[in-house]
């Protein structure tokens, strides 16, 4: 173990200790609304270690800033809490999160946005959030994840009955869970990218919780294709939507609308709603790749350029048709999942192989990006075999380390000052 990091965090929790006594010191000698106003006040005692007003405000700004849904402080609260049992968890044990672990999950909870480390901070920084809150999150969970490890790897065997029962069962990497969603998706032009997202916003909240509404305004507005069935999507695999938005529809409830959705890097801004969640018992081996083609074609969602889309469509059978029909003039991808851009994969979502979509455009607007799925291409079976076992393990250890922290909560004194 590194000393100096065991000491700096000891030395953070000593200082949270006195901050604590400090409060509770002065809250004596003034009078309680003073005292409430203070944002360094304790809102929690946690066992030997406090949450104080300014963490949880300042946690509310970061998961309003990745765009969470619901109630923001009870969130807050809660993941404050288990996040003070995890760490003493972790002290306890010596598996903190090392200064390189840290720097390095940084890195990775930036790429997710397609960002540098700094650039990110820079980023929740315009939202409120300072960097210490970042930190502090990203080497919470490197700690816990340390913790669970050490205390639960050891005990976790996947045999291969079990992966023949989950492949059976359809209940591996995501593709035993189906959701439903409906959609809004406005692309992005001069006239209206200077409020396009604070308008989306507006209609977000005069619609939220309405189906009927939602509809009648995908009908209107969006200019997705699923704009004539109401914005509907239908029922889709979780694990085939874009990584950044599964936790958000996963936090909805029924007729939820979410905050505006930047698509392709702000090509275009979406609403969703949802519409429901259910299980299915098909059995998936995991999607490794995406093939797809795309054709830019000048003129935006203008007449002219969907009919030479729909041209396009009616030319062709498969993909490869393509090279007789405009050789050189479309673009071919065979990227995994992860790689395909968000617009893009929203709209490939609905497709079954060898259809089309005019869902997505570039050039704010002026540029209509036809895409016509080609194929998802599945992991050979060794492969696939693979990641099923490695998935079933990952959920095992979650199962282990959720009822771990519900022992650590009930073991615990938690006590909410204000």
């Amino acid at each position: 173990m590194n000393g100096m990091v065991l000491a700096a965090l000891r030395l953070r929790q000593m200082t949270r200790q006195v901050v604590a006594l400090s409060v509770l010191c002065l809250g004596m000698a003034i009078a309680a609304p003073a005292a409430a106003q203070n944002p360094f006040s304790v809102a929690i005692e946690v066992d030997d270690s406090v949450v104080t007003n300014y963490e949880i405000s300042q946690r509310m700004l970061f998961l309003q800033a990745l765009n969470a849904q619901g109630d923001l402080r009870a969130q807050a609260i809660v993941a404050l809490v288990n996040e003070r049992l995890q760490v003493n968890a972790g002290l306890a044990v010596g598996a903190e999160a090392s200064p390189d672990a840290i720097e390095a999950g940084l890195g990775e909870f930036a790429a997710r946005a397609n960002l540098g480390p700094e650039q990110f901070l820079r980023q929740m920084g315009q939202a409120g959030v300072a960097p210490e809150t970042v930190r502090d999150f990203v080497a919470n969970g490197i700690t816990w994840r340390n913790v669970v490890r050490a205390r639960f790897a050891p005990l976790v065997e996947i045999t291969d009955e079990d992966v023949e029962r989950a492949l059976e069962l359809g209940t591996v990497l995501g593709g035993g869970i189906e959701i439903a969603l409906a959609e809004i998706i406005i692309p992005v032009t001069p006239e209206n990218q200077s409020n396009l997202q604070s308008e989306l916003g507006r209609l977000g909240s005069q619609i939220n919780g309405d189906v009927e509404q939602f509809s009648e305004a995908a009908r209107r507005f969006s200019a997705a294709p699923t704009r004539e069935a109401g914005g509907v999507t239908g029922w889709r695999p979780l694990n085939q939507l874009p990584e950044g938005l599964r936790e958000m529809f996963m936090n909805m409830g029924y007729g939820q609308v979410s905050q505006p959705v930047p698509l392709g890097g702000g090509q275009a801004y979406a609403l969703f709603q949802f519409r429901g969640q259910r299980e299915v018992t098909s059995p998936r081996l995991p999607i490794t790749a995406i093939d797809y083609v795309t054709i830019a074609l000048p003129g935006g969602r203008t007449p002219e350029t969907l009919a030479e889309a729909a041209r396009l469509d009616s030319a062709v059978d498969v993909c490869n048709d393509f090279n007789g029909v405009i050789p050189h003039a479309f673009e071919r991808h065979n990227v995994p999942p992860s790689q395909v851009p968000d617009d893009i994969a929203l709209a490939l979502r609905t497709l079954d192989n060898h259809e089309m979509t005019t869902a997505v455009t570039r050039n704010n607007g002026t540029v209509l990006l036809a895409v016509m799925l080609c194929d998802r291409v599945s992991a050979e079976p060794e492969a696939g075999i693979d990641g099923i076992r490695e998935q079933l393990f990952g959920q095992q250890m979650q199962r282990l380390s959720a009822n771990y922290l519900e022992q650590l909560r009930g073991e615990a004194r938690i006590n909410y000052v204000n």
